[in-house]
């Protein structure tokens, strides 16, 4: 009941949020951006155009927050630490390294170079899960750390060194998180990498339900710890790579949306990994859609969606640690 109810306010989201902004649109607007889409004279090319822009825009808040959601579930029953998020494994800290070497070096593609440096970390830590046996949860998690903290004194580093203002102001920009995108021809790229890796988590779920328990029960109950824990780590690093190299580090989604949607979501992994994609999909669209709403308001241009889920986040998370209070668990 609860996955169906999260679909229905995902596709309601999505089909509601094209219609949301700086602009208002009317039902003719979508006739226009099909006859543009099929190579026709369209009725008013201004409405084909913007909604030419909010759909790619729209599909990749989806994408982004579904993404970073499932994966912040998926590291919090694995690491057993509520506080876990898509961040913490020094995977966004690796492609935000890499971007801003592609944006400072002027070379093309910079989603490419943060997507490449991503990936390689995500490597070398699965290869460091699965020599550990997968049982130093804790050194996996201080690993992360440090390379967060590493990558980010060597983007201030380069920062200070940039020779170009307007990239820097790129950088500044991408760093801030955010969907806003040019066409589906900018993120469908990495779909597949996104996708493969939420098959995987959701194919994990039951042994993520015995690892959540610790490595010695989960070995106990037949679970190949190493492997698992290696699968886990890559599929969910395989997400984040994908969604940061083009949104940049949006904040909070994978840290709040998993612990508002446990509640509900039952004891197992496989509903709350579930509730999660659902859930940090239609989170993150309606708060892009916040964003064009408030530049309708005058607001001197649009804020970056990742400041405005950090403003939610926070709060909202603070809120879950007070109606957990008491003795109860937050995670």
């Amino acid at each position: 009941m609860v996955l169906a109810l999260l679909f229905l306010a995902s596709v309601a989201a999505v089909g509601v949020a094209p219609w949301l902004g700086a602009t208002p649109l009317t039902g003719a607007a979508w006739a226009s951006w099909w006859a543009q889409a099929t190579g026709q004279t369209p009725a008013d090319p201004a409405a084909a155009a913007i909604l030419a822009l909010r759909l790619p825009r729209v599909g990749l808040g989806w994408v982004a927050g579904g993404g970073l959601a499932i994966a912040g579930a998926a590291l919090q029953g694995l690491f057993r630490n509520p506080l876990a998020t898509p961040y913490t494994t020094g995977v966004a800290a690796a492609a935000a390294l890499g971007t801003t070497a592609t944006l400072l070096l002027g070379l093309p593609l910079p989603p490419a170079g943060g997507l490449l440096l991503a990936l390689g970390e995500s490597a070398l830590l699965a290869v460091a899960a699965a020599r550990t046996g997968g049982r130093s949860t804790d050194t996996l998690l201080l690993a992360g750390v440090t390379l967060n903290l590493l990558a980010g004194a060597v983007i201030l580093f380069c920062r200070a060194l940039a020779p170009e203002p307007l990239a820097l102001a790129h950088l500044d920009r991408w760093l801030m998180g955010g969907v806003e995108v040019v066409g589906f021809g900018e993120w469908l790229g990495l779909l597949p990498l996104w996708g493969a890796g939420v098959v995987a988590l959701l194919l994990l779920a039951p042994a993520l339900d015995q690892l959540a328990l610790g490595p010695e029960v989960a070995a106990s109950r037949g679970v190949a710890v190493a492997p698992a824990t290696a699968a886990v780590l890559a599929a969910a690093a395989a997400i984040t790579a994908a969604v940061v190299a083009v949104a940049g580090p949006i904040a909070f989604v994978g840290l709040v949306v998993p612990h508002a949607i446990r509640p509900f979501a039952g004891g197992g992994h496989r509903r709350l990994l579930a509730g999660s994609l659902l859930a940090g999909g239609c989170f993150l669209v309606l708060c892009d859609s916040g964003v064009r709403l408030l530049a309708r308001g005058r607001l001197g241009g649009e804020l970056p969606v990742g400041a405005v889920t950090a403003l939610l986040g926070a709060p909202l998370f603070l809120l879950l640690l007070a109606r957990n209070a008491g003795g109860r668990r937050v995670a």
